[in-house]
């Protein structure tokens, strides 16, 4: 049997820990991982634009031979999933709707709160609060733009991050208590913040414990969430999945960058990025 290809794209590196998830679940695959750092942030551009740009991307990884498209990017998830679907030759997965499906997993009878964590973009477009309203949650989205750029520093254990994680956790619990919400699971919105969570739990323990009687909130991550989707697409392992996985990698820019932040990112070294040109 042939082995399957999977191809996840990004604006950036973010997506690499939707790929890091994927390794060790689907490790009968071979992967192909675009990151269009040279069109980023794709948070700043219009609908029509981002859907331009993530379908270009969406054709290049079906010319690599992509027999899934993973959309590992939450912008591009939320503002172009209906273009890609349209215009891909493939199956196509955004992280969303896997991300509000484990968090309707996670809840029980009467907790139903959940406090989503995002990048402006994604907050603005509203995504989460639909993908969990169809799941019967109630979301308090939460902008916290500033995580990103301390993520891509590696202040993933600094005092500086701690202190805004908690700032951010403030404003966000306090908003959602005027919109009479309850959080009992915060998601990740965001590809770049699964880095930062064992520093969210801290932040939890020391500044927002439980009430007496209840549990403590519990984190999810949507990169995590929509890895065990792709799984669930690929059960079993074929005999050629004896060789470890091929992964090729490949940036509309700055491929020096991409291969130094991606690794840690992945959780292991990449050792050659590609560059490709997909035009404006």
């Amino acid at each position: 049997m042939s082995r399957p290809v999977i191809g996840i794209f990004d604006s950036g590196f973010g997506g690499l820990t939707v790929m890091r998830a994927l390794l060790p679940l689907i490790p009968q695959a071979d992967y192909v991982y675009l990151g269009d750092t040279a069109r980023l942030p794709y948070g700043s551009k219009s609908r029509e634009t981002i859907a331009r740009y993530a379908v270009s991307s969406a054709r290049f990884l079906e010319a690599c031979g992509a027999q899934l498209l993973v959309v590992a990017c939450n912008t591009a998830s939320a503002l172009a999933l209906d273009a890609l679907e349209a215009e891909a030759k493939i199956p196509v997965l955004g992280v969303i709707e896997p991300g509000a499906a484990a968090a309707a997993q996670a809840s029980s009878e009467g907790h139903t709160g959940v406090l989503v964590l995002a990048t402006q973009a994604t907050v603005q477009s509203h995504a989460y609060a639909r993908a969990c309203a169809a799941h019967g949650l109630q979301a308090f989205e939460k902008a916290c733009p500033l995580l990103v750029p301390l993520v891509e520093e590696g202040w993933i254990d600094h005092p500086v991050t701690e202190e805004v994680l908690r700032i951010y956790l403030t404003e966000a619990l306090a908003g959602a208590r005027e919109q009479n919400i309850a959080p009992t699971t915060v998601l990740l919105g965001c590809t770049h913040y699964p880095l930062l969570q064992p520093l969210l739990e801290r932040v939890l323990r020391r500044h927002f414990p439980p009430a007496p009687g209840l549990a403590a909130m519990r984190i999810l991550d949507s990169a995590a969430a929509t890895a065990n989707r792709v799984a669930a697409r690929f059960p079993g392992t074929p005999a050629a999945a004896s060789a470890p996985p091929v992964c090729r990698f490949f940036a509309t820019d700055s491929v020096e960058k991409f291969q130094r932040l991606g690794s840690s990112f992945l959780g292991q070294a990449i050792s050659r990025v590609q560059l490709v040109d997909l035009g404006g």
